[in-house]
């Protein structure tokens, strides 16, 4: 299922890099001519290796205020439990009137890996769905503008009203990693964000009714050695090929550590578009296109002094790549 209406967009790994890189990143990919750039929104990174994970919600600030015509998106932000749904809708429309509009507020269920730390415990994956549908019933509700009170069977709202908006209220995408998340999408979303190359997702999200961009995270990690590229990618990014139902719920980054003992760097090249070869990153970008997906979010995990030619790759060769391949 490929498309012509393609969109690509850099993933900013705010466990990878501090924050004012982060920012010089959004700067780079804006020069370098991607259409967005997506910040991960944790408290804490996935693994040691990692040792950062800045504020997503400063960090999308000083980028708004640093560029002038990237789309910026969370990738994604979990509004049920770290942040109350009134906070986040404040927090994206702030977002938005400092990025003239530019800003598309990602929303999932989350990881305990972030949520557990203010003491709250972790539901269900069916108690967290219900959350979500509730949190994003408030946002949308603030995002009208006016005073507003909400009683749910999760959240309460009493009398809030979001008094700076945008002139047009962010977009909002859903994360799915299942076909329940999928038509919630559809029903109060603006647009689908996924992980995984999952054709099942895209026609559940659509056979509910969506009809909006479908996000998609695609893993790659470049350098000049392919050698070089598989081996930065096991030390940062290992924690991916543990699956959705194991990033969900695993409390902190010694956890990942355990669960990814196992993963060797030869799995990160099955995976992962590793080292320089354009026809293998459009093979994995691929993969993402024929599912059905038309906004690819490149996850650049090379080595961190190839990033410069990183972005002149995506710039010169693989964009041109891929767009011929959605065009075909």
């Amino acid at each position: 299922m490929a498309t012509n209406r393609l969109r690509i967009g850099f993933k900013l790994m705010a466990e990878g890099f501090p924050p004012k890189e982060i920012v010089e990143q959004a700067v780079a990919a804006e020069d370098a001519g991607f259409d967005f750039v997506e910040v991960s929104d944790h408290y804490h990174p996935w693994l040691y290796s990692q040792q950062h994970s800045g504020f997503a919600f400063s960090m999308l600030a000083a980028i708004a205020a640093r560029t002038r015509t990237i789309g910026l998106a969370t990738g994604v932000t979990c509004p049920i439990m770290r942040y109350h749904p009134a906070v986040v809708a404040q927090m994206a429309a702030t977002t938005g009137v400092l990025s003239d509009g530019r800003f598309t507020l990602g929303v999932g269920s989350g990881e305990r890996l972030n949520e557990h730390v203010t003491g709250a415990g972790w539901p269900s994956v069916s108690v967290r769905h219900e959350m979500l549908t509730e949190a994003l019933e408030i946002i949308r509700l603030l995002f009208t503008g006016g005073y507003h009170s909400y009683t749910g069977d999760h959240f309460e709202v009493d009398d809030a009203r979001v008094f700076d908006l945008p002139e047009i209220p962010p977009r909002i995408l859903v994360a799915a990693g299942g076909e329940d998340a999928a038509r919630l999408a559809a029903e109060l979303g603006d647009g689908l964000f996924a992980t995984e190359p999952r054709e099942e997702l895209v026609e559940t999200y659509q056979r509910a009714g969506g009809a909006g961009p479908r996000y998609a995270e695609v893993p790659l990690a470049y350098s000049s050695d392919p050698v070089a590229a598989a081996e930065a990618a096991h030390r940062t990014m290992r924690f991916g090929l543990t699956g959705w139902k194991v990033q969900a719920e695993l409390p902190n980054p010694i956890n990942f550590e355990a669960a990814t003992a196992h993963v060797r760097v030869d799995d990160m090249r099955e995976a992962f578009g590793c080292g320089p070869d354009v026809e293998r990153h459009a093979e994995v970008a691929s993969r993402f296109l024929d599912a059905g997906f038309d906004h690819l979010v490149l996850m650049n995990a090379g080595p961190p002094d190839e990033m410069d030619a990183f972005f002149s790759h995506v710039r010169t060769t693989l964009r041109p790549r891929l767009e011929e391949i959605a065009a075909a």
